[in-house]
């Protein structure tokens, strides 16, 4: 019960429900997906990372992920963001986000083509909208720049 106790989401239906054999019902959450869920979920079933909002002083780094988290993310695109998805919509911030962090490391120091590339993203941008939009932001690469 701890287990499924770390998605906010399903923690509210259990509290709350007045039948506790009704199932509970994970819309768009596949049963691989959920696996991938329920085996994060295990692991720091002792150890729940704690990661709440009005908890975090830092800002969010993305070069502190554990070895088994580092692991565990080393999954196909699809199931990364399927992972996300879920783990957004049944309010499991800690696994949200650790897919933020790997999603921010396989980004880092790639160039805007080489991200469109990663990531299938079609350069919808005709030449003049690009260069009206460096116009438009001139002032963030004299930031970057001073």
């Amino acid at each position: 019960m701890e287990v499924a106790r770390q998605s906010k989401f399903v923690k509210n239906i259990i509290d709350t429900r007045k039948d506790a054999e009704s199932p509970i019902v994970l819309e768009e959450v596949t049963g691989d997906v959920l696996a991938k869920i329920i085996e994060y979920c295990e692991h720091h079933k002792n150890n729940p990372l704690v990661n709440d909002d009005e908890h975090e002083v830092e800002p969010q780094r993305s070069d502190n992920i554990l070895p088994w988290d580092k692991q565990f993310m080393e999954v196909d695109q699809d199931m990364l963001f399927k992972i996300m998805l879920a783990s957004k919509n049944m309010d499991i911030k800690p696994l949200l986000d650790l897919g933020c962090k790997t999603v921010a490391n396989m980004i880092r120091g790639k160039s805007a083509e080489e991200i469109r590339t990663m990531f299938d993203i079609t350069d919808e941008f005709t030449d003049e909208e690009k260069e009206q939009s460096l116009k438009e932001n001139e002032w963030a690469e004299a930031h970057k720049q001073g």
